[in-house]
């Protein structure tokens, strides 16, 4: 069960956080792991978290060539079938950290942000065009907290799927009720959610800061 999460706290810090940040766009090649960064991981975490890896590295290839559709399902039954929900202050001792894939198949532990930071990243390595995919803060209004989904958006305009660790089945966004979209990002920029599914753009994503330091530690490979 998620921890409750202030959500209006979560948005007056997006809407007032300094615009000093600016990071260059990660390449889908800075989630390749080498055999010497696998030794390291086992190394420091066993070997579990280095099969982990492994099996996400599998999983890529089986996937690479598949249609989107089949990619969205094999992404998000990997990271919900791997990874094991813990809040940040259990597993990071901080109230609030966005991990990198890296940081997460290491650990076999996050929260929301972290399955949809994940998810994200992986589809981009797939080839899953950028702008089909946001990561969307939404509330869980049955949970009264918030949550972080992914959504995607099969043609501009369409109404978004999504993929979420609550419920793992992938469906229609006008079918989560359960969900009440608040904003969305991805590497090339923020929305602000109107209605379900859509949004107005309010500024490049470089405005997160956690998204600018993540994107810092994807390319450092830190973990």
């Amino acid at each position: 069960m998620h921890r409750a999460k202030n959500l209006y706290k979560r948005q007056l810090c997006l809407m007032f956080v300094l615009i000093g940040l600016t990071v260059a766009a990660v390449s889908p090649a800075a989630l390749n792991f080498s055999a010497e960064l696998i030794a390291k991981v086992k190394a420091k975490y066993g070997e579990t978290a280095s099969n982990r890896m492994l099996s996400w590295q599998a999983m890529i290839e089986l996937a690479r060539n598949l249609p989107e559709k089949e990619k969205l399902e094999k992404v998000n039954d990997f990271f919900n079938q791997h990874i094991e929900f813990v809040d940040d202050d259990d597993l990071w001792g901080v109230v609030d950290y966005w991990a990198t894939p890296l940081e997460l198949l290491a650990k076999g532990a996050g929260d929301c942000e972290d399955y949809s930071i994940a998810k994200y990243f992986t589809l981009v390595e797939l080839g899953v065009p950028d702008e089909k995919m946001r990561i969307t803060y939404v509330k869980a209004i049955e949970l009264n907290q918030a949550h972080m989904v992914l959504t995607y958006f099969d043609k501009p305009g369409a109404i978004p799927v999504v993929l979420d660790n609550l419920i793992p089945a992938i469906k229609l966004a006008s079918n989560r009720h359960d969900l009440l979209p608040v904003y969305s990002f991805n590497g090339a920029g923020l929305w602000l959610a109107k209605v379900r599914g859509t949004g107005k753009k309010v500024g490049a994503s470089s405005r997160l800061n956690k998204w600018g330091g993540l994107k810092n530690r994807m390319l450092l490979n830190k973990f």
